[in-house]
């Protein structure tokens, strides 16, 4: 298992909030006492404007730099564009290896992305590093069909917003519903979501996700970034789900099984349960 990471991606935040540096602080020492195996390595590209530019206006890449908050949830933070730019080298390098070495490659990174839209930095979000890494891979490695699965609780709604209509491009999500963003309720072409009803019974809930996992299986992708947050967790504190530890494997195990190249990165997941929780899923997916 490759673990990219940069530690600086700690280095910002507030304890008050739920997206907080302990995410990290906590989860990077837990996973290597129990896992001196793995190989972790910082990322290795820095991102032009150009890949920037796939998924994002110039206009939202100048006001990240705008110290003023851009939503509630989405405060700005001295150097977060820094910041949210390194979660994309991970992102970048975590595909690079699934693609050339086909590694199994984990970004352990902070802030998440999934909602940051073309425009707009929102739910604890600022760039979609992982639509900029499924657009930089098709324009690097020339792939005909590289697909997305997200499996975070919230409906990964900019990642949708930067795939939808795209020729090539597969976007599965399966989210709690009603929730935020309150997106994800209808599918198209390209984008197919599975809305789940808060408190659904773990089992259900686990039977969709192995259904859209297997509608991203059908899509025969040459490559396949998972958008890995655990927020479904029983124990979180911002969502309404029933996920266990088990589950998580689960969704590991699944990766395991695949024949294409698959890189994940992290997204949600607020509970103190996050370093057993990304343990498990590590576990199932290294077999």
């Amino acid at each position: 298992m490759l673990i990219v990471h940069d530690p600086r991606c700690a280095d910002y935040g507030s304890a008050q909030r739920p997206e907080q540096p302990a995410r990290i602080t906590a989860s990077v020492p837990f996973l290597k006492q129990a896992h001196p195996d793995w190989t972790w390595t910082e990322p290795t590209v820095v991102p032009s404007e150009a890949t920037l530019g796939l998924a994002h206006s110039p206009e939202h890449l100048k006001r990240l730099q705008v110290a003023r908050d851009f939503d509630a949830d989405t405060p700005y933070f001295p150097g977060i564009d820094e910041h949210a730019r390194r979660g994309v080298a991970a992102a970048l390098t975590a595909m690079s290896a699934a693609v050339e070495k086909r590694q199994r490659a984990f970004s352990l990174m902070r802030p998440p992305g999934h909602h940051a839209t073309q425009d707009q930095a929102m739910g604890f979000c600022y760039l979609n590093q992982i639509a900029i890494a499924a657009l930089e891979a098709r324009r690097r490695y020339d792939l005909k069909r590289v697909a997305v699965w997200d499996f975070d609780a919230h409906h990964g709604n900019g990642t949708e917003e930067i795939l939808e209509g795209r020729d090539g491009f597969l976007f599965a999500s399966v989210h709690q519903y009603p929730g935020y963003p309150g997106t994800g309720t209808k599918s198209t072409k390209n984008c197919l979501n599975w809305p789940v009803a808060p408190h659904t019974p773990a089992a259900t809930h686990r039977a969709v996700l192995q259904e859209s996992w297997q509608r991203v299986r059908d899509f025969k992708p040459e490559l396949v970034l998972v958008s890995a947050g655990f927020d479904a967790f029983a124990g979180d504190p911002i969502t309404a789900m029933t996920l266990q530890i088990s589950d998580f494997r689960f969704l590991g195990e699944l990766l395991h099984e695949a024949d294409f190249p698959v890189a994940a990165i992290l997204e949600g997941g607020y509970s103190q349960e996050l370093p057993e929780l990304i343990e498990a899923f590590l576990k199932g997916w290294e077999g």
